[in-house]
């Protein structure tokens, strides 16, 4: 069965469907407002030739208890439906902001081509935005529905004013409509610039500390107030737009309300109509107003809608970056991580083995190159983009389910991802985890001092991204929870590069040893001396493909440009 491909469209549609309760109940009480709101002036018209004309008291204080009842029905089914209509809202917006966050998180990863401040602009802003096509269907209908009753009892006053009602009303909305295609383009731009300059906001600040090392924080703050102003720019164009558009369905309801109450007036001074059939349809021709001003607002709400549920289906549509296999984990072996003949962006050729116990230091003259061998034992990459096979305990990689995988081989890179909370909850990372365990695996990753600087030691709490540590405390701890988890093959890259030269040695011995005597595999990509030389051998990548192997020492002693490389 064909997986249907999610468009804007779909997102709308779906909305609707997932909250047609809360809608079909919603609609149904707005139109019953709406409905009794037109015939507020009737029954004043009514009033008036009943019971004030003729002076009928008796009549007069039944017309006014029924005036009562009928405010009664109007008040508490608007305030009944708006209640059910903004439920259905806020818990769309809750249900797609819950997809959002499943797909962003989602192991395999998405092609969206999204960054995180995109990512987050979207979950923040267009997932409400994308949900008020829930309160469009109800307005719309409460808004038709009060034409139709005009309308209807506009007929039973005066039969051509009723169908100049009926057949006027449906040419304005198609008017109003003309201008929805550009409402949704101005919309989606100003959308589109505003998450730009989100995403934006989000880099310069994760990236502030190192901004402010290298100076260059005032040419990142111009950058940022050029995106600024581009989104001003978008935004006042959308806003023009929308005006335009407000200003012209006010002028065509004004015009069309002076026609029909200007037509009764001619209809009254003839004598067709009696004083209180004028009231009524002057009331009935002034009210009709709202509900034409009604769906022209509606055009504005669903082209917002439209172009957010567009950028939401963007996320939610996306392919998954890698389709990981169905197999289970594989039994240990003795060989648990074997890169064979593997190439990807500047590698070509690779080929490495990390055995249970050992760790394998890997050094890239080339950054890059490194990069590349991080991002393809993270599993970030597709099995069509690159060359040769990753085999997990003697099993191809892409055959392994991502559980399976992600269970075996652990990345952890040296920008740390901290979370706001704990150092407890940090390290543990939601598992059940013994004290024990917890202090080993901070003593091994030298991070006793992150504890002991505070009060609450393990206890104590965290801001955002781990924002009140230094960057060499951030890095121990992200090692520390890397221990804890304690994978099959643990892969660092640069895990000391904000760590000073003693703590290094430390913090080196402390990992292989630990590592060591688990009999874990260990990947340990770097240049760090301190790091190669706890490492039971090193493999030497040069133009993507690996050109030494051997002892640490015995590659500073044999090769010249290693040494180069590694003592400077």
């Amino acid at each position: 069965m064909a997986v249907q491909e999610i468009t804007g469209g779909v997102v709308l549609r779906r909305a609707l469907r997932r909250q047609r309760g809360r809608v079909l109940g919603g609609t149904a009480l707005l139109c019953t407002h709406q409905a009794a709101e037109a015939l507020v002036p009737v029954a004043i018209g009514v009033i008036i030739d009943r019971a004030v004309a003729t002076g009928d008291v008796p009549a007069l204080l039944l017309s006014l208890a029924g005036l009562a009842v009928l405010f009664t029905v109007l008040a508490y089914a608007y305030r009944s439906g708006a209640r059910l209509t903004y439920a259905a809202v806020e818990r769309e917006a809750h249900a797609v902001r819950v997809e959002i966050a499943t797909s962003a998180l989602d192991p395999r990863g998405h092609r969206s081509g999204m960054r995180d401040g995109d990512l987050l602009a979207v979950t923040a802003s267009d997932a409400e935005l994308s949900a008020l096509v829930v309160r469009v269907a109800g307005m719309c209908a409460a808004a038709v529905t009060a034409i139709v009753v005009a309308a209807v009892a506009l007929l039973v006053v005066d039969v051509p004013l009723g169908l100049g009602v009926l057949l006027g009303v449906p040419l304005v909305v198609v008017l109003l409509q003309r201008m929805a295609p550009l409402l949704t383009r101005r919309s989606a731009s100003q959308q589109e610039a505003l998450a730009a300059t989100t995403a934006l906001a989000v880099d310069l600040v994760t990236g502030l500390r190192v901004l402010r090392g290298i100076g260059a924080q005032h040419h990142a703050a111009r950058q940022y107030a050029v995106a600024s102003g581009h989104a001003l720019d978008v935004t006042l164009r959308a806003a023009t737009t929308k005006g335009l558009h407000l200003g012209l369905t006010t002028m065509v309801n004004g015009l069309f309300l002076a026609a029909v109450a200007g037509v009764a007036g001619w209809l009254a001074l003839q004598g067709r109509l009696t004083i209180g059939e004028l009231v009524a349809v002057v009331g009935l021709a002034q009210f009709v107003a709202e509900p034409v001003q009604t769906l022209g607002y509606c055009v504005q709400l669903f082209a917002m809608a439209r172009a957010s549920a567009g950028r939401v289906a963007r996320i939610l549509g996306a392919a998954p970056l890698t389709r990981p296999g169905t197999a289970g984990q594989p039994a240990p072996s003795p060989a648990r991580l074997t890169l064979d003949k593997v190439g990807y962006a500047g590698l070509d050729g690779v080929c490495v083995q990390v055995n249970a116990g050992e760790v394998l230091g890997v050094l890239a003259y080339d950054p890059s190159e490194a990069e590349a061998l991080v991002a393809l034992l993270s599993g970030r990459v597709p099995r069509e983009d690159y060359q040769g096979t990753v085999y997990v305990d003697g099993v191809p990689a892409e055959e392994l389910d991502i559980d399976a995988v992600r269970g075996a081989v652990l990345v952890e890179q040296h920008d740390v991802a901290l979370f706001e909370g704990t150092l407890r909850a940090n390290l543990a990372a939601g598992a059940s985890v013994d004290e024990t365990v917890l202090h080993a695996a901070v003593r091994a990753a030298a991070a006793q001092d992150v504890l002991a600087a505070h009060p609450h030691g393990i206890d104590r709490v965290l801001t955002e991204r781990g924002a009140n540590l230094s960057g060499g405390q951030r890095q121990r701890i992200g090692l520390a929870r890397a221990l804890v988890a304690d994978p099959p093959v643990l892969v660092l890259h640069n895990p000391t590069t904000a760590v000073d030269a003693v703590t290094e040695v430390q913090l080196a011995e402390g990992l292989a040893g630990a590592r060591t005597a688990a009999g874990r595999g260990t990947v340990l990509i770097t240049n760090s001396p301190a790091l190669l030389r706890v490492t039971h051998r090193v493999a030497v990548i040069d133009g993507g493909r690996v050109i030494a192997e051997g002892p640490h020492d015995q590659l500073l002693a044999s090769d010249a440009r290693y040494r180069e490389e590694v003592l400077r």
